[in-house]
């Protein structure tokens, strides 16, 4: 059913959940595949000329972490399913849902804090929410 899967990282070890929910979605499909993606944040209001160096060396870093992560995800997958990642630098939100829909992905996995029951409504703001609301595909919350 899902054969083109999005998996947003930060490197943080809750992707290791979104991450390992994505591959069980595959299963045995032979013919999937998984896009890991690594948004930069931009820092509004300051030009983009004066962080140039700062955002070359988070770019750096952050290509080593997503190959590795391609890695690690090859090693596990079953033959023929095609692991790939790629590297913007944007609003966070914005570019998830930008790509999903310029590669038409059948499902976004990302992972997702667990919501105060108390005072649900401080989990409307997050990243995780703002991409399950306005996704045009499918979107696995993992928390």
């Amino acid at each position: 059913m899902f054969r083109k899967i999005l998996v947003p990282v930060d490197f943080t070890e809750k992707n290791q959940a979104a991450l390992h929910a994505a591959l069980e979605v595959i299963g045995r499909h032979d013919e999937a595949e998984v896009y890991l993606l690594h948004v930069i944040e931009t820092i509004e209001h300051v030009d983009d000329e004066e962080m140039k160096d700062f955002y070359r060396e988070l770019e750096n870093r952050a290509v080593a972490k997503l190959s590795r992560l391609e890695e690690q995800c090859r090693a596990v997958v079953p033959a023929g399913v095609r692991v790939f990642h790629d590297l913007h630098i944007g609003r966070r939100a914005e570019s998830v849902i930008r790509f999903a829909e310029e590669r038409e992905m059948d499902l976004i996995v990302l992972s997702s804090h667990k919501v105060d029951r108390d005072h649900p409504a401080l989990g409307w703001g997050t990243l995780s929410y703002r991409i399950a609301i306005v996704a045009r595909c499918p979107v696995l919350l993992v928390k």
